[in-house]
């Protein structure tokens, strides 16, 4: 495989596995405008992103093994494909059991189809010592994958009136995109080749109950659960800004996209620092920045003058965040994991990691209808917060017990 080619795949891979997650993930931006144009309270629409996070749940697992199984590259355009065409059909802003149903269906499409293969794709691209700047990479471009359509898409929204309308329009040209690149990786994305001396044979049971006893694989899914669910806390910038700074929906929009864009530095540098002096204590540094910034969340009062106090901690954040999400899947390498089992154990991660999808969109709806203002978000970040923390001691622990040089030889418990 040629140098070019090589990075062609890994591009087309992230910035399709950035801008498939925008249909669901539309509330981050477009929280008021799309409450409004369903009709729909804080629980309400709470309840879609928890649909979504429940059959998510439901099909990590499975996708994971379909992944370590069958050709990644036909996975991956039949998720992109359908998930665009329900898209589609989204922006009619149907009634809220369908609408329920809709982000049921991209639970599956986008889980079960995209997630495990875009995964055992990436661990494939670099060898073992480099895990860390891969992952990170990926991230980094999975972000101008999102950045990039969000920006585009949000002056679109802005110059159409900021409406329902323009909101339709906006979900109709994102589905368009995301379909497009269903062609795209199609012609792109080359199935993984198995490597005579990692992964002769497929998958199968006695390898997956190995791999369910693994210690290091239920440390790591405390460690990516933790990490998702600051994740889930920075969803809440956006009506945070609007709720309890006054600011209005637009310039809400451009603090969510502008935080976005930090993705592509932190991921990137964060792969490289991780490679140099360690995946978990990476981790574990990054946690602690985390748990302090929430903090700070939690008691700045809701005054319009910490405003600027406010677009500082979001940065950091922010940073955090995304310099986590772009090593984390790294510690499958550190903690040993057979590459023959990556999309196993990237299921498996997953389906516990990704939870928060379930959960932490009900807490921030059910804390913020209860406690209207400030009050419900210091509620909601002092939670955050202390997630964080369990995932400080998970990465600590892994650190202690699990670290150790690569191993790609069979399967080891």
């Amino acid at each position: 495989m040629t140098l070019l080619r090589r990075w062609l795949i890994m591009f087309v891979l992230a910035f399709s596995g950035g801008i498939i997650f925008l249909l669901p993930f539309l509330r981050e931006v477009y929280y008021r405008p799309m409450a409004d144009a369903l009709q729909l309270s804080n629980t309400e629409l709470s309840v879609l992103m928890s649909t979504f996070g429940f059959t998510s749940m439901l099909a990590y697992f499975p996708g994971g093994w379909l992944a370590d199984r069958l050709s990644p590259r036909k996975l991956i355009s039949v998720s992109l494909l359908t998930t665009g065409i329900g898209g589609l059909y989204f922006a009619t802003f149907p009634s809220y059991a369908v609408s329920i149903a809709i982000h049921a269906f991209w639970g599956v499409s986008i889980t079960l189809l995209f997630w495990g293969a875009m995964i055992r794709v990436t661990r494939n691209w670099a060898p073992p010592e480099e895990q860390g700047r891969a992952f990170g990479i990926l991230e980094a471009l999975r972000g101008v994958g999102e950045v990039g359509p969000h920006a585009a898409l949000l002056a679109v929204f802005a110059w159409l009136g900021s409406t329902e309308q323009a909101l339709s329009v906006v979900i109709n040209q994102l589905s368009i995109a995301i379909i497009v690149l269903g062609v795209v990786s199609w012609f792109v994305i080359e199935d993984v080749k198995r490597d005579a001396g990692r992964a002769q044979k497929r998958v199968g049971l006695d390898d997956i109950v190995t791999v369910l006893k693994m210690p290091v694989i239920w440390l790591i899914s405390v460690v990516v659960m933790a990490a998702y669910c600051a994740y889930w806390g920075s969803f809440y910038f956006t009506p945070y800004a609007t709720d309890v700074f006054m600011t209005s929906a637009a310039i809400a929009g451009v603090i969510s996209v502008g935080r976005q864009t930090l993705k592509f530095f932190a991921a990137v540098i964060a792969g490289f620092v991780a490679d140099h002096f360690g995946i978990s204590v990476s981790v574990a540094v990054l946690f602690v920045v985390l748990i302090a910034s929430f903090l700070g969340f939690a008691v700045l009062p809701g005054d319009p003058s910490m405003f600027m106090l406010m677009l500082v901690n979001v940065a950091i954040a922010g940073i955090a965040i995304f310099a986590l999400r772009g090593i984390y899947f790294a510690l499958l390498e550190e903690g040993g994991v057979p590459l023959a089992v990556t999309g196993t154990a990237g299921g498996i991660v997953s389906a516990v990691g990704f939870t928060p999808d379930v959960f932490m969109p009900l807490l921030g709806g059910v804390l913020l209808d209860a406690y209207p203002g400030v009050e419900g978000y210091r509620y909601f970040y002092l939670a955050v917060a202390g997630i964080c923390t369990a995932g400080l001691v998970a990465a600590l622990t892994i650190r202690a017990r699990y670290a150790r040089p690569p191993s790609t030889d069979g399967i080891q418990s």
